[in-house]
């Protein structure tokens, strides 16, 4: 082959590589679409979630009220009771004896009395006599009342309507006063227990304030969604220093008893915002952990303006300031635009852009 037709065919491939080159550039060279919206004051609901812990209404340690050897177990672990059931009875052969010397002893008493007081009618002793019968009589009494309690302490009953937890103690145990035989919880109202920041603290407490009610949810821990609905039991008075968060309680109604003392979960919190500012996420971008969006102005110029977010919600920002309902702002093709730049862009009504959002922040 000729060094003329070598040369001839390399020159073709150049100039072949340098038109798809150029065609290349020009490609990335194309401007992308500008598309401009504006923000939106609509009523929104506001949801924030709180991790938990699950606590029962009531929730006691039973403990013996006298030293013995425990005679009977009357409850299996995890039985619900009622108020006053017998739990578990001690041994109680000391405290029957006691109980039979003081009656023995008041019957004595009684019966000096009786002797005192004919004597005083038969005007033989003085009314001192009658009254000292009297106090002895009262002591003898009191005496029995005493020993009945102690005898009656020997039966541990249930204190309320509960659940009967593990049995520290089994029949024959030789039981101290004060030893824990088992727990028992009320289940009929869970209070459920979370921490809230200062600042949703003070957003919740102007909620309550114009009477508008705080809706509570409770998310389990497998997350479904228990099916009562809460309410705010209580906050308590002081905050953590080191945490800065100060605990609320809300209670749950349990019908079913699903609800345990002891189980985590989430609350849930959501309130409804008025005419709230809203925007979607992907109209804004992040530089050094402050976030701003690009606002159009009337001459088509492009500004940077700093935003601060109240809430973060499904694929939209609420605005706490830095934007209103007369802006418009850059909703896509923001990678494309600079400050103080202007542009050309297409107008998209707020209602439309809020409509189909599917994708978070830049």
């Amino acid at each position: 082959m000729k060094l003329s037709s070598i040369r001839a065919i390399f020159l073709g491939l150049l100039l072949l590589s340098l038109s798809a080159c150029q065609k290349h550039e020009a490609h990335h060279e194309e401007p992308h679409k500008i598309v401009v919206t504006s923000p939106v004051s609509k009523d929104v609901t506001s949801t924030q979630r709180y991790v938990c812990q699950i606590h029962s209404r009531r929730h006691i340690e039973v403990r013996a009220l006298e030293s013995g050897y425990l005679e009977e177990v009357k409850v299996k672990e995890g039985q619900a009771v009622k108020e006053g059931d017998l739990l578990f009875k001690i041994l109680p052969t000391l405290y029957q004896a006691k109980l039979d010397s003081e009656l023995a002893e008041a019957q004595l008493a009684q019966i000096e009395f009786n002797n005192t007081k004919k004597l005083y009618e038969q005007k033989v002793v003085s009314p001192q006599e009658v009254a000292l019968a009297q106090a002895k009589l009262d002591k003898a009494n009191a005496q029995v009342k005493l020993a009945q309690a102690e005898l009656n302490f020997t039966d541990v009953k249930a204190p309320f309507d509960g659940i009967i937890d593990r049995l520290h103690e089994q029949q024959g145990s030789l039981i101290e006063e004060g030893d824990i035989l088992t727990t028992l919880s009320d289940n009929d109202v869970m209070w459920v227990y979370f921490n809230v920041p200062e600042a949703r603290y003070i957003e919740y407490e102007s909620e309550m304030d114009q009477q508008h009610e705080l809706q509570v949810d409770l998310e389990l821990a497998n997350g479904k969604e228990f099916p009562q609905i809460g309410k705010i039991g209580a906050i308590e008075a002081d905050f953590n220093n080191k945490t800065g968060n100060i605990a609320f309680r809300a209670d749950f109604p349990n019908p079913t008893g699903l609800l345990r003392h002891g189980q985590t979960g989430t609350v849930i919190l959501s309130h409804v915002e008025k005419d709230a500012i809203v925007i979607p996420q992907r109209a804004t971008f992040e530089i050094l952990a402050k976030r701003y969006a690009y606002v159009v102005g009337e001459d088509n110029l492009v500004h940077q303006r700093e935003i601060q977010v109240k809430n973060e919600m499904e694929d939209v920002y609420v605005i706490k300031e830095g934007l209103g309902v007369n802006d418009k702002i850059v909703l896509e093709g923001i990678r494309q635009v600079r400050d103080g730049e202007k542009v050309e862009f297409e107008l998209l009504a707020p209602e439309v852009a809020l409509s189909n959002l599917k994708y978070k922040a830049e």
